[in-house]
C-alpha cells in the first residue's frame, strides 16, 4: 500500500502546446492548412492543474525558462495556485510543442525541449513525507537532466509516493536511467501503446502483467483511451475499469487529467480502483472541450459522475 499523499509534488515538465486543428496529418513534404489554431500552456502543467483543481496542494520543482514562454508558464501556475520552487532559468526559455489535432480527436506532437530539461542548478529539491511525486518520460529522456532526475527519483525516501508516466517518448528513456526508477517506483501509469513498446504485449491484460514483473512492488494502470484503463494493483489481478461514454473532439492532456485526478483521489482516501473510475470520468470529460489543460473542477466532476451513474 502507498503512503498518504498530502502533496504532489510535480517533477516533470511544464512547457507550451501550440495547437493547430487539422483535416488529417499532412504528407511527407506536403502542406495543410489548420482550420484553427491556439497558444496554450500543456505538459505537465495539465497534471498539476487536474490535480488542483481537485483540491490537492500542488507545488512545481521542474525547470521554467527566461522569456515568454517561460512568462507564460509561471502566469498559469499562478492562476491554478501552484507553488513555484526554482527561480526561472537564465540558460533558456521554456520549450514548445507543436500539436496537430485530427478530427477524431488524436493529437501528435513534435516537441522542442528548453529550460524545463536542463539539470536543476541547485539539484532537485528534498521531497517530504506525504509527497507523491510525479516524474515523466520527457524528464528522464532529455540527455541533460534525465540521469540527475532519474537518480533522485530512486532515492527517494520512504513515505514518498513515486508516480511515473512514460509518456510517448518511453522507448528513448536509457535503460540506466530507467532501471532504478522502476525498482523505486510505486504507481505505473501508460497508455497501451507505451504498454506494448515497453513489453511488446498488445492486450492491456497481458502488458499490466509484464510491467508489474518488471516491478513488482508497484500498482500499473495501462490506460486504453475511451474504454477507460485496466487497474493492477499489487498483490491483485488485472481489472477492467470503464470510462462514461462521451463525443470527444480533443484528446490532448486527457492522460495527464487522468493523472493529476487520480492522485488527488487517492489523497481524498478513494481506494485505487474508484480513484481510477473518477480519473477515467474526468479524463473523458476532458475530451469534449479543445485545448490541453482542460480537466475539470471537483464539483463539475462530482456532478457530473453523479448523473453517468
Amino acid at each position: 500500500m502507498s503512503p498518504p499523499i498530502d502533496r504532489l509534488l510535480f517533477a516533470g515538465e511544464a512547457f507550451v502546446d501550440l495547437m493547430m486543428w487539422v483535416p488529417s496529418l499532412p504528407e511527407r513534404g506536403g502542406d495543410l492548412l489548420a482550420s484553427s489554431a491556439g497558444i496554450a500552456v500543456g505538459g505537465g502543467f495539465n497534471v498539476m492543474a487536474a490535480a488542483a483543481r481537485q483540491g490537492l496542494p500542488v507545488a512545481y520543482a521542474g525547470g521554467h525558462g527566461t522569456g515568454p514562454w517561460g512568462d507564460l508558464v509561471r502566469s498559469a501556475l499562478n492562476s491554478e495556485k501552484i507553488e513555484i520552487l526554482r527561480p526561472p532559468d537564465a540558460r533558456a526559455d521554456t520549450g514548445f510543442d507543436v500539436a496537430l489535432v485530427e478530427p477524431a480527436g488524436e493529437r501528435t506532437f513534435v516537441t522542442s525541449l528548453g529550460a524545463e530539461s536542463l539539470p536543476a542548478p541547485d539539484g532537485w529539491p528534498a521531497a517530504r513525507p506525504g509527497d507523491a511525486v510525479y516524474v515523466s518520460g520527457y524528464g528522464l529522456a532529455a540527455p541533460a537532466s534525465g540521469p540527475a532526475l532519474g537518480a533522485w527519483a530512486a532515492a527517494l525516501p520512504a513515505g514518498v509516493t513515486l508516480f511515473a508516466d512514460p509518456g510517448p517518448l518511453v522507448a528513448g528513456i536509457p535503460a540506466a536511467v530507467l532501471g532504478p526508477v522502476l525498482a523505486r517506483v510505486d504507481w505505473w501509469s501508460s497508455n497501451q501503446r507505451e504498454a506494448t513498446l515497453l513489453t511488446g504485449a498488445a492486450e492491456p491484460a497481458d502488458a499490466a502483467l509484464q510491467l508489474r514483473a518488471r516491478m513488482p512492488q508497484a500498482s500499473v494502470m495501462v490506460r486504453t483511451g475511451a474504454a477507460g484503463c485496466v487497474l493492477l494493483p499489487v498483490g491483485g489481478q488485472p481489472a477492467e475499469i470503464p470510462a462514461p461514454r462521451v463525443d470527444a473532439v480533443d484528446t490532448t492532456g486527457a492522460g495527464d487529467a487522468h493523472a493529476g485526478v487520480f492522485l488527488a483521489a487517492l489523497a481524498a482516501g478513494l481506494p485505487p480502483a474508484a480513484a481510477a473510475a473518477r480519473a477515467n470520468a474526468a479524463a473523458a470529460l476532458s475530451t469534449t472541450r479543445t485545448g490541453p489543460a482542460t480537466a475539470p473542477g471537483r464539483a463539475e466532476l462530482d456532478e457530473r459522475i453523479a448523473g453517468w451513474l
